[in-house]
């Protein structure tokens, strides 16, 4: 006897935590445009519809360069305060209405700073604006968290200051660090000064690996690094032949190394062919502590409810399967452990119970 079928309403009022979701990914459409025209920067399109299609368009190529080179135009209206403040807002309100209660947002402060901002006053503004954000949320009856993890572009030379403001502002809103940008061709070890600075801080991170690079990419992460989740870590499905895990998809599944997976974004970039075949599945299935994520709203059309509605239709997931990724996430999340404990059976459990 199969289990009914979960609907979007359903889906929408479900709890949900988002670990791995860039900041400048995410943009309103219509914010875009009005921020584009305040900043005289020219867009392919001025008709809200047909520019969150172009984006989905764009991103959909199947090449992770031309992915990330569609974030061209959302940066170029997050240069002001003005600019920062109204994203960082309205990126955590776009959640709340979404139904998540735990959020990690994540941006390179370097990118931010062409017109003239300082590193500091880019992290400083969009604390700022995910502060206001929260609050309104919290006044309108839907509550939630978001910590923020600065990045270092790998493929530039600002990566150890980056790790540095992640020490400076952890005690203001940031949670931890990453390494963003193009995987093939920069190495997590590249930076590893970085992230032996942030280890020796007691500052977590994560890193994008296996996504567009494989085995090696992840191996670096997690071995020589010390990563304690994965971005993306799609590509740990090359060490599992028939079922059988090899010694690095081992270690990772059995040490609770979470996989931040973001089902379509992957398509989009070639990492995966179809919804019903992506690993995610099968990963989930054979006890790896898999999170279900969003990556980039605006650029892959989509949101936590929509990533969790092709699962349920495309990949046959349960609402069991969804309150599992929900909890990974929440216990992979870069909180202390009597926080992430209370989210979990105050938060996430109830919310499933009531729901369903």
């Amino acid at each position: 006897m199969t289990a009914p079928r979960i609907d979007s309403e359903t889906l929408r009022r479900l709890p949900k935590a988002v670990l791995h979701d860039h900041l400048d990914g995410g943009l309103r459409p219509a914010t875009v445009i009005e921020l584009a025209a305040a900043v005289g920067h020219t867009l392919p399109t001025t008709d809200p519809g047909e520019l969150a299609a172009w984006y989905v368009e764009a991103a959909g190529s199947g090449d992770l360069v031309r992915y990330i080179g569609t974030f061209e135009h959302t940066l170029a209206v997050m240069q002001t305060r003005e600019g920062l403040l109204r994203v960082a807002e309205e990126y955590v309100l776009d959640l709340a209405a979404d139904g998540v209660v735990y959020a990690e947002v994540r941006y390179a402060p370097e990118l931010n700073t062409r017109a003239g901002l300082s590193l500091a006053e880019v992290v400083e503004t969009v604390q700022e604006g995910l502060a206001a954000g929260m609050a309104k949320a919290a006044a309108a009856g839907t509550p939630v968290r978001v910590g923020t993890l600065l990045c270092g572009m790998r493929m530039f030379d600002r990566v150890g200051e980056a790790a540095d403001l992640a020490v400076a502002y952890r005690d203001a809103g940031v949670v931890g660090f990453d390494i963003a940008g193009a995987e093939d061709g920069f190495p997590p070890a590249d930076h590893l000064a970085a992230f032996e600075h942030l280890r020796a801080e007691s500052v977590p991170f994560t890193i994008h690996a296996g996504e567009a690079y494989g085995l090696p990419s992840i191996h670096q992460a997690v071995q020589v690094c010390g990563a304690q989740r994965l971005g993306h870590g799609v590509r740990i499905t090359e060490d599992i032949v028939d079922g059988k895990l090899g010694r690095l998809a081992g270690w990772v599944r059995d040490r609770r190394i979470a996989l931040e997976m973001c089902p379509t974004s992957n398509l989009q970039t070639g990492c995966a062919t179809s919804i019903a075949e992506h690993p995610i599945t099968a990963l989930k299935d054979l006890g790896f502590r898999v999170t279900l994520n969003t990556d980039n709203r605006l650029v892959s059309g989509t949101t936590m409810t929509r990533e969790m509605e092709l699962l349920v239709e495309e990949a046959g997931w349960t609402a069991e399967d969804l309150r599992t990724v929900t909890v990974n996430a929440v216990k992979s999340a870069f909180l202390p452990f009597d926080e992430r404990k209370a989210l979990i059976e105050d938060v996430i459990l109830p919310g499933y119970a009531e729901a369903l």
